[in-house]
């Protein structure tokens, strides 16, 4: 008989039996409910990098590291939302291969929970784009703010798709493994906990997480075209240095290999490989028996 810990964090394998019922809840959740939850996921995410923006930008005299380190601590802030508040998101709900490969959901039943929260992150993410730019913030710090939105932008714009992929499967890999840490904890300061470095160590390190780019990307569009020239005389900059962010670089060059990159770090990485450590053998015991 297995043990368990009742009192303290759960073990290994009761936290791969958490993940497998949370994840059957997930894909068998009412449409409106998954879209609405996606929704506000997608904003969450969208402040987080916000709150990035904000605490990196002016932050060049830094060394490297300590930069992005501390962003990356700025960034966690979206996943803590998620975990406790409540939220869909995309990258974490690719875990839901896990009741798939349990049979406790159909193939159909994932990808429509797939495409759900993937357009319900998106109208989030849009929601915040558009709210952040109405609301001025890239004239923050004489222009600043919208300087660095539009570097962070272009930058991620220019991987080989190859590159976009594997930068994606590391970034799941860490936003999957921190909520698998979640699922183990018992209060909401474990949770805070569990979720943090994993965050901050993709972020500062630059992987690529595709819900998070659907804010970046189109905020460096957006102030691209519709940035008045006070803000370009401001940061001494042309609007021609970022002629490349456009959404269709965007969608070729980022958002798609990035979001396959997601599903194989997160679903099949850290959600099939604990499957089959875990649960796999016991399924198989049972039908023995």
């Amino acid at each position: 008989m297995r043990a368990e810990n009742k009192i303290d964090e759960l073990l290994p394998h009761q936290i791969t039996e958490k993940a497998d019922n949370v994840a059957y809840s997930k894909a068998t959740k009412a449409f409106l409910s998954a879209f609405y939850l996606a929704i506000t996921a997608g904003m969450f995410i969208s402040l987080a990098f916000v709150f990035y923006i904000t605490v990196t930008t002016g932050s060049q005299d830094l060394a490297w590291g300590i930069k992005n380190f501390i962003g990356g601590i700025a960034f966690s802030l979206g996943l803590l939302l998620v975990v406790v508040v409540g939220g869909e998101l995309f990258t974490s709900n690719t875990l839901t291969l896990i009741a798939k490969a349990s049979h406790r959901i159909s193939t159909a039943q994932m990808l429509k929970n797939w495409a759900v929260v993937y357009f319900g992150n998106y109208v989030g993410a849009t929601f915040l784009v558009f709210l952040i730019f109405f609301a001025g913030l890239y004239n923050a710090d004489n222009g600043q703010w919208g300087l660095t939105a539009l570097q962070t932008a272009q930058h991620k714009l220019h991987h080989s798709f190859t590159e976009a992929v594997a930068l994606g499967i590391l970034c799941n890999i860490m936003v999957c493994l921190a909520i698998w840490m979640a699922f183990g904890a018992r209060t909401i300061t474990d949770k805070m906990f569990a979720v943090l470095l994993p965050v901050a160590m993709f972020v500062s390190s630059g992987f690529e997480h595709c819900i998070a780019n659907m804010f970046m990307v189109p905020t460096g569009i957006l102030i691209h075209h519709y940035a008045p020239p006070e803000f370009w005389l401001a940061v001494g900059r042309n609007a021609s240095e970022f002629a490349d962010i456009t959404t269709m670089n965007f969608i070729l060059n980022n958002l798609i290999p990035v979001t396959i990159g997601n599903i194989i770090g997160g679903g099949v990485i850290v959600g099939l490989m604990h499957w089959m450590i875990y649960l796999r053998p016991a399924q198989k015991n049972k039908i023995n028996l």
